[in-house]
This record gives C-alpha cells, sequence and structure tokens, in this order.
C-alpha cells in the first residue's frame, strides 16, 4: 500500500527550520536565532505515523511512517489541558464522541525540562500507561529520541509506545477516520465541500495567529517583536471583519477553524495580551470577535473543556524566562465568557440540523478548576 495522503492542512505548519523549541520545552529552550534576526521559529518536525480506517494492522511505509489501525481501546491520547494545540484535539474528540474509543490522560500543566508529568493522577502516575512523565512513552519507542516531548500525543496502550505526535493530522484524523466509533448525531467538522476553504484560512491562522502570539512573546529583537506586533494584529483585524457577517469562520456551522482559532483566542486576556505583550487590545475590546469567543465558549466542548487555571499555570510558571518571579495573575473574570454574545442574529447555527450536542462530560474528564459557572456551562 502507498503512503495514505497527508491531510490538506497539513500546510498549516510553517516550512521545517533548524529551531529545536517545541511548546513542551517553553521556558528552558532557546527560541530565537541570531541568523534570523531574533525571529521565533517553532520546530515543526513531528513523529508523523496516522491512525486510518483503511488499514487493519501496522503497516510500514516506505518513507519511514507507519500507518495504524482504527480500533477502539488500542490507544489513549495525552494531553494537557494548558495546551492550545492539545486543546484541539480534546474539542475534537469531544465533539465526536470518541471518549469510548480513545481515552484521554491528563498531564499537569507545569513540566521541568525533561517532560510533562502525570502530577494530577494519584501517585503521580498515569493510570493506564502506568509511567510518571510523557517522555517515557516516547523512549519506550525511540531509545535516542531527542526532539521536543510534546502533547498531544497517541500511545498504543498495549506496548505503551508513543504512535504519533503529529497534531496538524491527528486532529482532522479524529475527525475522520473514527466514524464508525463516533456517537450518533456527531457533527462533520471537516466538511469535505468546505476543505479548501478550511485550509487556507486555517494555514492563515496558524502562521499568523495561532504562531503569532509566540512570535511576539518570544522575539529576541526588538524589531522582530515589532513586526511579529503588526502581523497578530493585523491578522485579528482581517479576522474582526469576517466575523462582522457570519457567524463562523467557514460556512454557517462550527468546522475545524473554529476550534483552531478558539484555542488562541480563550487564551488571550489571560496570558498572550500581558505575558507575551500582544496589548495592542484584549479580546473583549473586538467586539465581533469577543462575541464570537463567547458564542463557542457557551458550546458544549468548547468551555466545559477549558481549565483557565491550568492555562494561567503553564505559562506563567513555565516561561521563568519570561516571568522570573513565576507570580500568576489573579484576573481576568471569567464571569464576562457567560453573558450574551447575540452571534445567533447572524446566519448560521452550531451544528447542522440532525446534529446533536455532546453528551455531559464524564467525572475523570470534568475540569478540576472550574469556574463559577463553568460547570454548567448554557448553549444557546
Amino acid at each position: 500500500m502507498s503512503p495514505a495522503p497527508l491531510h490538506p492542512n497539513s500546510p498549516e505548519e510553517e516550512p521545517e527550520n533548524t529551531s529545536t523549541h517545541s511548546e513542551d520545552f517553553d521556558g528552558y529552550e532557546s527560541y530565537t536565532s541570531k541568523d534570523n534576526g531574533g525571529e521565533f521559529q517553532r520546530d515543526t518536525l513531528y513523529i508523523d505515523d496516522r491512525i486510518l480506517s483503511t488499514v487493519d494492522h501496522p503497516t510500514p511505509q516506505k518513507d519511514g511512517r507507519t500507518l495504524w489501525p482504527v480500533e477502539p481501546g488500542r490507544y489513549r491520547l495525552i494531553v494537557a489541558r494548558a495546551c492550545p494545540w492539545a486543546h484541539r484535539a480534546v474539542i475534537t474528540r469531544r465533539l465526536k464522541g470518541l471518549e469510548d474509543a480513545i481515552s484521554l490522560g491528563l498531564a499537569g500543566p507545569t513540566h521541568d525540562w525533561r517532560s510533562w508529568t502525570f502530577d494530577l493522577d494519584p501517585g503521580k502516575v498515569d493510570p493506564v500507561l502506568d509511567i510518571p512523565r510523557l517522555r517515557d512513552a516516547y523512549l519506550k519507542r525511540f531509545p535516542n529520541y531527542s526532539r521536543g516531548i510534546t502533547v498531544p500525543v497517541i500511545v498504543e496502550i498495549a506496548s505503551g509506545k508513543v504512535i504519533t505526535n503529529d497534531y496538524p493530522s491527528m486532529v482532522p484524523d479524529l475527525n475522520d477516520q473514527w466514524s464508525a466509533y463516533e456517537r450518533p448525531g456527531a457533527p462533520d467538522l471537516y466538511p469535505l465541500e468546505l476543505r479548501k476553504d478550511i485550509d487556507t484560512l486555517t494555514k492563515f491562522m496558524f502562521t499568523e495567529i495561532n504562531n503569532g502570539v509566540y512570535r511576539c512573546g518570544f522575539a529576541g529583537t526588538q524589531k522582530a517583536y515589532d513586526a511579529a506586533y503588526d502581523r497578530l494584529f493585523s491578522a485579528l483585524d482581517i479576522i474582526e471583519k469576517r466575523l462582522s457577517s457570519q457567524r463562523y469562520l467557514v460556512g454557517r456551522h462550527i468546522t475545524l477553524a473554529d476550534i483552531y482559532l478558539y484555542t488562541t483566542l480563550i487564551r488571550f486576556d489571560a496570558v498572550y495580551h500581558g505575558h507575551f505583550k500582544c496589548n495592542r487590545n484584549k479580546i473583549t475590546e473586538m467586539p465581533m470577535i469577543w462575541g464570537y469567543l463567547r458564542d463557542l465558549f457557551q458550546t458544549p466542548g468548547f468551555g466545559d473543556t477549558t481549565d483557565f487555571y491550568e492555562i494561567k499555570q503553564h505559562y506563567y510558571i513555565t516561561h521563568a524566562d519570561i516571568n522570573p518571579n513565576q507570580i500568576v495573575p489573579n484576573g481576568p473574570d471569567f464571569a464576562q465568557f457567560f453573558t450574551e454574545h447575540h452571534r445567533e442574529a447572524f446566519d448560521g447555527t452550531p451544528f447542522r440540523e440532525g446534529v446533536s450536542l455532546p453528551t455531559p462530560l464524564s467525572y475523570s474528564e470534568c475540569l478540576k478548576n472550574p469556574v463559577p459557572g463553568q460547570a454548567h456551562t448554557p448553549h444557546s
């Protein structure tokens, strides 16, 4: 069998570079290079194996990848609620209703130079994989693995070995490849007829917004910061205008594009505005984006998977080079996320006709640190 084609939205990532930065070691590695004028660069090399419904056993490919079969109960999705890239997978899994097919492991919000750890679990060990550190799953498959120990990552439970941490393919695959095990009434978050538009927009958002906030936060020179700042807010202005005439980013319903933007927007005022110096304005000061963000937050799958406490703990404690005293701010006031958004005035509904809302979260997956009202997020 020839290698399965990569998802069209895989080019969301920027070109390969020589930086060794990953989200999971920010605060302990070098983010900028003198060779590129102090501009932040992200490591975009991942373990790009995939889990596909078209194979029935692990199938090595000529390019070095392995294709793995879709099989309920075989894999464990490891995330950290703090991480915006992992949050994409959490939301998608929840909206698709894949909780019974793929179990969820939660790393804590902070880590040391070695790895994310399971310090939220009893005994500080993942109860299924029986490991204290995520790096153990990486090293079990690749003993000399030297890149970032990143989340999200999918681990094979029986072997304890990492399968893939390639989130640009992982998240669309959760939508496409697991349809036989999704809940009745699950939405299609990546509709075939909208894929070209979704791919174009998500590539733009990754480059200018999702990664743009990091480009501001880890700029190594004033010139690099100024350029990053201008790019970020120019892009947000484009999104503000886009949302002035439509409820969601692409089409009439929620798609992967909305999930990808949400995980950055929801962290913006709490973290990126001050911590990353993205301070032209807050999201609450952009009327269209602010209404849109509240609309998503109040939709099951979004707000009920957002842990503001862990988000702030991660950035303000882990990024010791930016915040050496590791003081975590108290604000903002998260009660504002429950106010009326009025986005129903635009054409569109969260999901198309026939799609049902996800069932309530199981106790083990409920937020450990909900803000008042978050446990019963309203939906309109």
